[in-house]
């Protein structure tokens, strides 16, 4: 899944998620070449590659591929906009992946996962560790799955919602884009508007 050609792979971000990017790259026999951090000194190590830079220094190392290693949904989001950049794909060598699958650019997929057949993930998504996604889901772009959550089949998510650790979306549900799913919660109706959803069944946060 890991389409490199052989090159080097740069991630923007050192902290907890980057680490964890660069263990999955590692993983995978994939080259890091290093990170990219405008709040981590440069020559910080982690994990056994160091901190280049800063993200601007971004346009240095075309000849890389990049991911970027940030957990926040619009954060990430941000930064794909600013630096226009080949973006590769991480996925874990013990993630179960099913045919016709489609993953976008920048997306890495945790160790343990799961994904369904003819399942549609956009660009830079994360889904993370052990998080289950059945059969003909669509995820848009900047959505995080969290670990442990359960996707039934043919759910329908919109771009940079974030479905929290141990959450349940039952089968053909659709969540818009831009909304928060938290920790435990059970979704077993479709979500329009955006705000934070919780409990069991979910429901809007006042």
């Amino acid at each position: 899944m890991n389409k490199d050609d052989g090159r080097q792979y740069i991630i923007l971000g050192a902290g907890g998620h980057a680490a964890v990017i660069a263990d999955i790259l590692h993983e995978c026999g994939c080259t890091l070449k290093g990170y990219l951090d405008d709040a981590v000194a440069a020559g910080t190590e982690v994990l056994g590659a160091k901190v280049l830079g800063k993200l601007c220094d971004s346009s240095e190392h075309k000849e890389c591929l990049f991911i970027i290693g940030i957990g926040d949904n619009a954060t990430r989001r941000m930064i794909a906009e600013i630096y226009r950049l080949d973006y590769g794909v991480a996925v874990h060598p013990s993630a179960v992946i099913g045919r016709q699958i489609e993953i976008g650019c920048g997306t890495v997929v945790m160790a343990g996962c799961v994904i369904n057949p003819r399942t549609v993930i956009g660009r830079h998504c994360i889904v993370n560790t052990r998080a289950s996604i059945d059969h003909d889901n669509k995820l848009g772009d900047y959505v995080h799955i969290s670990p442990g959550a359960t996707l039934g089949g043919t759910v329908n998510i919109g771009a940079g919602t974030h479905v929290g650790i141990g959450a349940h979306i039952k089968n053909n549900i659709n969540i818009t884009g831009d909304a928060v799913i938290g920790a435990g919660a059970a979704v077993v109706n479709d979500i329009a508007g955006t705000g934070t959803y919780v409990g069991i069944p979910a429901a809007l946060l006042n």
